[in-house]
């Protein structure tokens, strides 16, 4: 089948490190042009990419199908809108937007022009998730009680020229990481009933929160979310327990670091953990006691631009719906609510 002939808005961070790479390597896809308003990094990287100034002039251009809008948290929706209105299939960068009546629309709009609309929902395959995942299924714990997930980081210092730190675009740790967990939690439980949160901004001159600690209410288990900026010696990434065992995973998905690093995604390690960073699993299984390593799933991101091919081309079930991301931006909203009433909100 042909190709998908694609265009980046941006070529920040996400877009160089992330899509480009994964486009780049998958047969379906043809990343023809990126938009790049002062620079041209990607041509350096890429030369037969084309380089253009403005959006419009991406939007204009007839063979491209698929539009992946990497810009700026505050521009998702007038960029993500101006994309579908002109008959381009969406992918937008998490978070998908920054408030649900946009989301919303998105969503109604890409249902109209009868587009895929998409979140690049991309830890959904990390390689941790999906061990996590496969645990609870196969239900290695017995009746799941308690699941909490961390995503730490240390960086203490306040990045002067980032639009991330300015409080005006809607930008924090909750947006950022928090969308990842928060997808991840849903994927496994479904929405909750209710969110209790505490945000906190602890970086000396920080005005946009990097530390949260976010409660998701369900009748029977108790799940936590936990991200902050100023962990310096990181504890599991991963805790979950139930009523016969329970399992820690330390280490975050390698695959971040090799896309950072260039390693090439033919690397026959490509995902693979290291196997110190293993989860421990403590468990009775049929009256037999087991206490070991797990070895971790290899994680692979570029399965999410598998099913957007497939869908596209094949007509399959999208798999990271713009619906599921729509519930993501209702938990954070809830939880800034939460935050601001020091209350549990119903979601």
């Amino acid at each position: 089948m042909s190709t998908i002939v694609t265009g980046l808005a941006s070529f920040g961070m996400s877009g160089k490190i992330f899509h480009a790479p994964l486009l780049q390597y998958h047969a379906g896809f043809y990343l023809k042009t990126v938009v790049e308003r002062s620079k041209e990094t990607a041509q350096k990287i890429y030369p037969q990419i084309n380089s253009i100034k403005t959006f419009e002039e991406l939007l204009n251009d007839k063979e491209i199908e698929l539009v992946i809008i990497n810009t700026p948290d505050n521009f998702h929706a007038s960029m993500a809108a101006q994309a579908l209105e002109a008959g381009k299939n969406v992918i937008v960068e998490k978070p998908f937007t920054q408030n649900i009546n946009d989301g919303e629309f998105l969503i109604n709009l890409a249902k109209k022009k009868n587009l895929i609309l998409s979140v690049f929902q991309n830890r959904r395959w990390d390689g941790d998730f999906l061990t996590v995942k496969e645990i609870i299924n196969k239900g290695m714990l017995g009746r799941l009680v308690e699941y909490e997930s961390h995503f730490d980081r240390f960086r203490n210092y306040i990045q002067t020229d980032s639009w991330k730190e300015d409080p005006d675009t809607g930008t924090g740790t909750l947006y950022n990481l928090g969308s990842h967990m928060i997808d991840q939690a849903l994927v496994l439980f479904g929405m909750p009933k209710a969110i209790q949160a505490d945000l906190n901004a602890f970086r000396t001159g920080g005005k946009v929160d990097d530390n949260y600690d976010v409660r998701l209410y369900y009748p029977d288990i108790k799940v936590t979310l936990k991200g902050s900026y100023l962990v310096k010696e990181p504890g599991p990434r991963y805790i979950l327990h139930g009523t016969t065992g329970s399992f820690l995973k330390y280490g975050i998905d390698p695959q971040e670091e090799d896309l950072k690093a260039g390693v090439s995604l033919s690397n026959s390690n490509w995902g693979k953990d290291k196997v110190e960073n293993w989860g421990i699993l403590n468990t009775e299984i049929n009256s037999l006691h087991f206490k070991g390593r797990i070895e971790t799933i290899s994680g692979n991101y570029l399965n999410f631009y598998n099913n957007i091919y497939d869908v596209i081309r094949k007509k399959a079930i999208l798999e990271v719906k713009a619906e599921d991301s729509l519930n993501v931006i209702k938990i954070i909203n809830a939880a800034i609510l939460s935050n601001a009433e020091n209350k549990a909100v119903a979601v």
